[in-house]
Formats: C-alpha cells, sequence, structure tokens
C-alpha cells in the first residue's frame, strides 16, 4: 500500500508563518520616546546644522519631528557645542515642544559627554574612538596586560558619564562602526563583526559593573552583507549572555539616490523580517527630511508600523484595461493623506478579484471605459472610467473612513 508523507504544514508550522516575532528587549526611555519592549520600532534622524547656530538647529530639529522622526541626534565635537545644545533643548520647549534628543560624542569626549549629558535624553559613544589609543607603527600584537591596562582606563574613562545618566534616569546608545575600530580591537580580532561585538560588550560590561543598564547598541558598517553579520552575531552573545539590550539598525554610509535607498532597505529590511531592531535610522547623502519616508515604507512593507496607505498594483500587461499608471498616479494623488488602508487599483479581472482579496477597496478593470469598484471580496458598483476616482472617494466616504487633506 502506498504511503503518503503529512502534509508539509504539520511538519513545520514556521515555514507558514507571516509575524514577524520581534526579539525581546528591555524598554529604554529616551525622553518621552521608549524604545525597546513591546513598543513599535521608533524612527530616527540627525540634523546637518552645526549645533553652535542654536536658530538653525532648532529649526531642523522642529521640520524632523514634524514629519515623524521621533528621535533626533545632534552632533557635538566640543564643549561649546555641548553648551549650546541646552539652548536648543530650552529654544524647542519654549517655541514648539519638547523633542527627544541624542548627542553624538567623539575623541576623548568625556568632558564633553559630561556637559552634554545635563541637556540632552541620551548621549551616543563610539567605543572606538572615545578613549583615544595611540598607534604605534611597529606593534605586531597586544599582549594580555596591555588589553587589560587600556580595559581599565577605559572604564576610568567611562564611569563619571555612566553615573551621571544613571542619577539623570537616561540613556546611551554604544555605537560601533565597522570602520573606526580601536587598534587594540583590530590587532586581537582583525576588521571583523566579531571583533566589532567584543568592542560593545566590554562597554556593555563596564556598564553593567556600575549598575547602569539604560543601553541601546548599534553595529553599523557601510557594507551590508558585515552589518548583517555583526547585529546577528551581536543578538548570539547578548543571548548567551542573559542581554536583552535593544538594537539600532543602520547601514551607515548609504549614499543617495536609488541606491542608498535600497542599501539601507537591505540591511535594515532583513533584520527586522528576523525579529531583529528596536529603533532605525536610514543614513542618506541628502537632506535629512528624506530619510523619514524611507524609514516608514520599510516598516510598513514588513507590517510593523501602518502610517500610509498601501497600495496593491499589478504591473500591467497587454489585458490592462486602462492607463495603469496614470490611474494608479490618479488614486494615490487623491488618498495618500489617509492611514490604515488597503487599496487595490487592478488592470483587468484576471488580476482583480483574488489578487486583492486583502485590499479594504479595489479599482478593477472589466470592459474597456468601466470601472468596477469593490469592498473586499464584493463588487459594490461599475461606473466609467473617467469617474473612477471620484465614486472610489465616494464609497471610501460612505464608508465613514474618509478625511479631509
Amino acid at each position: 500500500m502506498q504511503t503518503i508523507d503529512k502534509p508539509l504544514r504539520d511538519l513545520d508550522n514556521n515555514l507558514f508563518d507571516t509575524t514577524i516575532h520581534r526579539r525581546k528587549t528591555r524598554p529604554v526611555k529616551v525622553g518621552n520616546v521608549t524604545v525597546g519592549g513591546n513598543n513599535s520600532v521608533v524612527v530616527q534622524s540627525m540634523i546637518n546644522e552645526d549645533t553652535l547656530d542654536v536658530d538653525a538647529s532648532v529649526a531642523a530639529i522642529r521640520r524632523l519631528h514634524e514629519i515623524g522622526c521621533e528621535i533626533v541626534r545632534v552632533t557635538v565635537p566640543s564643549l561649546a557645542h555641548a553648551k549650546a545644545v541646552g539652548e536648543i533643548k530650552a529654544k524647542l520647549a519654549q517655541t514648539y515642544q519638547p523633542v527627544p534628543l541624542v548627542a553624538d560624542v567623539h575623541h576623548n569626549g568625556m568632558k564633553i559627554a559630561l556637559e552634554v549629558a545635563k541637556h540632552v535624553d541620551k548621549v551616543r559613544i563610539n567605543p572606538g574612538l572615545y578613549v583615544f589609543e595611540k598607534p604605534s607603527s611597529d606593534r605586531t600584537s597586544y599582549s594580555a596586560e596591555e588589553f587589560a591596562q587600556i580595559g581599565e582606563k577605559i572604564k576610568e574613562t567611562l564611569e563619571p558619564l555612566v553615573v551621571s545618566l544613571r542619577e539623570q534616569g537616561k540613556a546611551m546608545r554604544i555605537g560601533v562602526n565597522h570602520g573606526s575600530l580601536s587598534e587594540r580591537m583590530l590587532f586581537t580580532y582583525g576588521d571583523t563583526p566579531e571583533g566589532m561585538v567584543e568592542s560593545a560588550l566590554e562597554f556593555i560590561k563596564i556598564c553593567e559593573s556600575l549598575d547602569f543598564r539604560n543601553l541601546v547598541i548599534s553595529m553599523k558598517a557601510s557594507r551590508v552583507p558585515v552589518m548583517l553579520a555583526a547585529y546577528r552575531l551581536m543578538v548570539k552573545r547578548m543571548d548567551e549572555l542573559g542581554m536583552d539590550y535593544p538594537l539600532h539598525l543602520g547601514v551607515t554610509e548609504a549614499g543617495d539616490g536609488e541606491y542608498g535607498r535600497i542599501k539601507s532597505t537591505a540591511g535594515i529590511g532583513t533584520l527586522l523580517a528576523e525579529g531583529i531592531g528596536d529603533t532605525i535610522r536610514v543614513s542618506l547623502t541628502e537632506a535629512p527630511e528624506k530619510e523619514i519616508p524611507v524609514c516608514y515604507s520599510i516598516l510598513q512593507a514588513l507590517g510593523l508600523r501602518k502610517t500610509m496607505v498601501e497600495y496593491v498594483a499589478c504591473p500591467s500587461c497587454g489585458r490592462t484595461l486602462f492607463n495603469l499608471e496614470e490611474v494608479l498616479h490618479q488614486v494615490r494623488e487623491a488618498t495618500k493623506h489617509l492611514t490604515g488602508l488597503d487599496i487595490a487599483v487592478m488592470g483587468c479581472i484576471v488580476n482583480g478579484p483574488g489578487e486583492m482579496a486583502d485590499a479594504d477597496y479595489g479599482y478593477v478593470g472589466k470592459q474597456p471605459g468601466y470601472i468596477s469598484l469593490y469592498r473586499g471580496r464584493e463588487e459594490i458598483k461599475k461606473v466609467p472610467e473617467t469617474e473612477g476616482v471620484k465614486e472610489l472617494i465616494n464609497l471610501i466616504k460612505a464608508d465613514g473612513k474618509w478625511v479631509d487633506p
């Protein structure tokens, strides 16, 4: 008698799971926003303005925040810049509203970090740059004693900042960059994801020894495969060590234009799909405002946030009964201000009801010159093509889901 194998579904239900199961992380407060825990993935960006220009910085932060950026980073290369952040914070509160701010501190930045910690909600440090290790041209390795000595120097330099942030209830981002590992880490682990992870872990353990755990970790690289490997290894090592710190995702120096967006999406989207990541920044060589729509598109595509209309449209073919590209543009322009809806635009009945089964509304070409409008799987009415967009809006209005732009 012929035996029949069990259906594949019975063998591995995970293959059919369409839900992204996010890694469980501890919640870390950054001003009035919380990163990690059960909270939505948070969107970040960074202003380009010189922080010494208080008015320009306030305006830039406000522009970003108004279009959905939830945490804004500023650079503080000097003590004067750090003090200026206090004025920026105060002016935002007076003229707009409090915005969660992060200060970027580099290069022997202890004094700068201690000053700016008074004014921001989170301080970002780069382990490869926070304590300068003078390179030696004839060095071939670090002894265990030398490695430990520098570790102690790091702890001595980092402790005042950790204590300050701990006492104020503020946060720190330990932001490792592939391109700026310390010489000690390079000699010991090479220019590798392992070196990046060990660099972060050294700083995490110092913070934990001082009873400070308001930490967010990032492992950025400009090459997507390196970035992916570093974050995955970081998660593995944290799981082994019982750590649950939230992760800030990004492909650093992604460039501009279409490729910069694709490169960022390839890295950030891949990890988010694996359940890794609690806050993101798309780093484009463009105005910071251009980064926010990319962030939201990544999150929307993965079903992690719904901040705009989801458009489902077939690619068009010889069966298409109207100018699909033009009609999709018309539908998008008329409805793009709405949130939480799925709208399908299909060129023919073959790709119609079946392919758009999950959409809230459908716009389908069934015969030349006429459009069929759907609510879910139900055909509601057939209208002349010239009235299609107007009647779609009327259908949305009739269901009480329309808001004026």
